[in-house]
This record gives structure tokens, C-alpha cells and sequence, in this order.
């Protein structure tokens, strides 16, 4: 079953096309990358699967069909524009946002504890949002989306403001919900957030689908023919080698086209070098994202 599914769907503003015929669904239970360049239309997606937006043509399904009252219940957004109330205490507001969507008092109490506990909050609690750091409004944003423990999760830029403990906290509770069952989208422009979290991604461009699918896949398809290589010693000449690039600790050997990375291997091996490093290389996803955004027409 998917939690989301999106078919051929297309939503202007005036002349603006800010999604133009795009499909996709998200699995039950995986962590899905929602990427894009800024204007790209991500925001305008995840607001018409939220059914904020109508959409002008296409079809929009959430947690097996169309989105009504009840099922909002069961899903957490986290916008990229924060919107807790400043002049609340930071305990006050978690526990009302909870209240609405149907978690009794007495339990969101409860649940919010826990939270502030983890997160290093709780002496904070009576603080007003305004008075707290830019991380900890962050944190308390991501605290006031999940403690509902809603089965559809969406957090737009979930890291930003975060130091590295505090990113490397929300990460494990990302997984951990994952590990749950939990089904994640998560939109941000930190790609190796992506690479570590995300199984599968959509990258839009100009409202359009330029990429989409397993992110293993992805980064294979976009291999170029080339090997990194470490080795004990010097790199000596190889046949079918045209360049050699540093490539942080490893060598970069960048292959002819009718060369074949196993015949390099061999020829290391024969010459008796210690091999500590071969693979073949791939791209990371901020080269795979700059050449496909790049390369991507623009919107006539």
C-alpha cells in the first residue's frame, strides 16, 4: 500500500505553472526525499497532498484515498516557515497543538515531558517560544509535529538551525520512527541528510519531474567510468587509465571508454601492490542534483 499516491497532477496561480504533471507515491513505512531548487514547486506539492491546494487536473490519494478530517488527524507537517506562537510558554503550546488533533490533555502533558526530556528542553518549559534559541524553536517545531505520533510525516527542512548533536538527535528519532512504521517525507536542500536517511527521492524542476526512484539506482546511473583507488605506495601507470585526480584520501582514475575496471584491479594486483581501497566511483547527490537541475529545460 502506498501513503501517498500522486497521478499526473498540474496546479497554476495566474500564469505561474507551479507543478506541471507530476506523479509519484511514497511507500507505507519508507523515508522519502522531496528535493528540488528553490521555486521548483516542492512547497505547492506538499501542500495539495496536505489538501491545501486544490489541484487543477490530476488526482491526489493520502493513506488510501482522499484527505478528510479524520485522517488529518494522523498525519504531522512541519512547514519551513515555523509557526509557533511566541507569547505562549513552550509547554503550553506543544500540549494545545496536541489537543487538536484529538490527544486528551492529561496524555499530551505526559507525552510532552518525554519529548522535553530528549530533546534537553525541559527546563525550558515554561519559557516563552520567543525567549528560546533558533535551535530550540526548532526543536520545539519538530517535538510539536510528531507528539500526536501521527502514521504520515512531513517536515520541510528539518535540520535547519541545528548544531551537529542536535541534527545527530533528530536523525536517530527519524529512524527510530521509521523503524516504527512510521512513513516520512522530508524536503531539504542538506543532500547528504538525504543520502544517509532516504530510500527512494523525487527531484522537481520548474513544477516538473526531472528524477525520481530508488536513490541507489540513481547514483549508479549517474556513475561515470571511473574507479577510486588506495593504495600502499605509489600509483604506477595502468593501461586503460586517461587521468588521475585526488579524491580525499583515494585516487580518482578516471577510465576510457572501452576500459574495463576489473582488468585495472588485475594489472595492481600482478605488479603485487597493496590494494586498500577499490570501488567504483559514484557521484554524491549534490553533483547528481547541480547536473540534473542544470541540465533540466527550463519552464517555457
Amino acid at each position: 500500500m502506498h501513503a501517498i499516491e500522486v497521478n499526473q497532477v498540474s496546479k497554476s496561480f495566474g500564469v505561474v505553472q507551479a507543478v506541471d504533471g507530476v506523479s509519484f507515491s511514497v511507500g507505507t513505512g519508507e523515508i522519502f526525499g522531496l528535493l528540488g531548487p528553490n521555486g521548483a514547486g516542492k512547497t505547492t506539492i506538499i501542500r495539495l497532498i496536505l489538501d491545501l491546494f486544490k489541484p487543477d487536473q490530476g488526482e491526489v490519494s493520502i493513506l488510501g484515498g482522499p484527505m478528510t478530517e479524520a485522517k488529518k488527524n494522523r498525519v504531522g507537517y512541519m512547514p519551513e516557515e515555523r509557526g509557533l506562537y511566541q507569547d505562549d510558554t513552550l509547554e503550553s503550546i506543544l500540549v494545545y497543538l496536541a489537543t487538536l488533533k484529538g490527544i486528551p490533555s492529561s496524555e499530551a502533558h505526559h507525552r510532552a515531558e518525554d519529548y522535553l526530556v530528549r530533546f534537553d528542553l525541559a527546563a525550558y518549559r515554561k519559557k516563552k517560544v520567543k525567549e528560546l534559541s533558533k535551535g530550540m524553536q526548532q526543536k520545539a517545531q519538530i517535538i510539536a509535529t510528531l507528539l500526536h505520533r501521527p502514521e504520515l510525516i512531513i517536515i520541510d527542512e528539518p535540520f535547519s538551525g541545528l548544531d551537529p548533536i542536535n541534527t545527530q538527535m533528530v536523525k536517530d528519532l527519524l529512524l527510530e520512527l521509521h523503524r516504527q512504521g512510521s512513513t516520512i517525507v522530508m524536503s531539504t536542500h542538506q543532500m547528504h541528510q538525504v543520502e544517509e536517511l532516504c530510500e527512494r527521492i523525487l527531484l522537481i524542476n520548474h513544477g516538473r519531474l526531472v528524477l525520481y526512484g530508488d536513490l541507489d539506482n540513481i547514483r549508479r546511473q549517474y556513475a561515470g567510468h571511473a574507479v577510486l583507488v588506495r593504495v600502499a605506495g605509489e600509483l604506477p601507470p595502468l593501461a586503460g587509465v586517461e587521468t588521475v585526480a585526488a579524491h580525499n584520501e583515494s585516487q580518482r582514475l578516471n577510465l576510457s571508454p572501452q576500459a574495463d575496471p576489473q582488468d585495472v584491479l588485475r594489472q595492481l594486483l600482478e605488479r603485487k601492490i597493496a590494494v586498500e581501497q577499490f570501488e567504483i566511483a559514484t557521484p554524491t547527490l549534490d553533483e547528481i542534483f547541480i547536473q540534473v537541475v542544470k541540465e533540466a529545460p527550463a519552464r517555457p
